[in-house]
């Protein structure tokens, strides 16, 4: 559990590493020469030079997270706002991320006060400058990517449109549960992989970790899941692999933020094996989209853009056009899609993000990224970002 912390230097922060944890109050992190040996060990193995070491933080997040997760689960339960033979409802989405979302901000409070960073979440790459536009600017690229990869499948004729599902009052009443559900999604999902797990692999991981993270991913899925889906996940994982140790050959600065990009892209296309329908090309668009994401954190300096880009996503695809979502097809959506054709074009029964064609559209996000706020000044890093949530 003990990460090491990265030989390199990260080139976001405007202070060396050794120091940057001192801005967040983490200066009283090496044990005492005076105290006994035992405690020194014992200080040893849970703190490293920059604090709380990277493994021991995730530990404590995730028991905490699925501790209140339970918890707030059983209570929403027992207030019938959560029904288990609920498929996949506004209603039940709604509830069902803000479980998720009230343990994950909890969880992120209680490790930011063992951390010392006075117990403020927006240490963990949500403290960058013009937040309300980023999001916004976000929801503005989920929408037209989106829509942009629905026009080409309906211009393909691998997607056909169907009559209008909804009326009246119906529409906006159901564009306004699944937009506060799929905000939620947003939030939770990029909460969880953009937010805390890349802020804080990104102080505690190496090449070597990274690669025992990743592998030990892969190798369970070998293991214990059946079907070509997690060949998505196997391509990321072997894809970043080249990059990623010629950054740590070279010692390049700031490496440790790609090997933690690295890991955090493979987990996420890992959790999403587990939904309805998915393909491989589904799974490897998830790891995709989810370095696309890391790349927006790094050159916006914060997630917000990229909470923006995956709530606007996942609204206009399951709600606007009615199309699948991971193999799932919601309760009350606006306009009627359905594939047709070869699946590897249509994406069968998974939906566009199951299409070659959505790799195309990551692949233009990334360079969009790159162009308009890449060019514009350097980013600003998770640890800029979260010198400024401490004050």
């Amino acid at each position: 559990m003990a990460l090491v912390d990265p030989e390199a230097r990260t080139t976001e922060s405007s202070l060396p590493a050794e120091h940057a944890d001192d801005a967040v109050g983490s200066s009283h992190a090496q044990p005492n020469e005076t105290e006994p040996l035992e405690t020194r060990i014992l200080l040893g193995i849970l703190l490293g030079r920059k604090g709380l070491r990277a493994g021991w933080s995730i530990a404590l997040f995730a028991g905490v997270y699925f501790l209140l997760t339970a918890l707030v689960g059983s209570i929403f339960l027992d207030l019938h706002l959560i029904d288990p033979r609920d498929h996949f409802t506004a209603r039940a989405a709604l509830f069902g991320e803000l479980v998720s979302f009230l343990a994950m901000v909890a969880a992120g409070v209680v490790v930011a006060l063992v951390e010392h960073k006075r117990g403020n979440v927006l240490a963990y790459n949500l403290g960058g400058p013009n937040r309300a536009w980023r999001f916004f600017e976000g929801w503005a690229a989920g929408f037209i990517a989106l829509s942009g990869l629905v026009g080409m499948l309906a211009w393909g004729g691998w997607l056909h449109f169907g009559p209008v599902a909804l009326s009246g009052g119906q529409i906006f009443q159901y564009a306004a549960l699944w937009g506060i559900a799929f905000l939620l999604v947003g939030f939770v999902e990029e909460g969880m992989f953009r937010c805390f797990l890349l802020a804080t692999l990104t102080r505690g991981v190496n090449f070597w970790w990274a690669l025992g993270m990743v592998g030990a991913i892969c190798l369970y899925l070998a293991l214990t899941t059946k079907g070509n889906a997690v060949w998505g996940v196997y391509l990321l994982a072997l894809l970043g692999l080249v990059p990623c140790l010629l950054l740590h050959v070279n010692k390049v600065d700031g490496s440790n933020f790609w090997q933690a990009a690295w890991v955090t892209s493979a987990l996420f296309g890992f959790v999403h094996t587990g939904n309805n329908g998915e393909n491989w090309i589904g799974i490897f668009a998830a790891a995709g989209i989810g370095f696309a994401f890391v790349v927006s954190v790094r050159v916006t300096g914060s997630a917000w853009w990229a909470i923006g880009c995956h709530a606007a996503w996942d609204w206009t695809e399951t709600f606007f056009y009615g199309a699948a979502d991971s193999g799932n097809v919601a309760t009350g959506h606006y306009l009627t899609t359905t594939p047709a054709g070869s699946a590897l074009w249509s994406g069968g029964t998974d939906g566009p993000e199951g299409s070659v064609l959505v790799l195309a559209v990551i692949v233009l996000l990334i360079v969009a990224l790159v162009f308009l706020y890449g060019r514009r000044r350097i980013a600003t890093a998770p640890v800029s970002s979260t010198e400024l949530a401490a004050g």
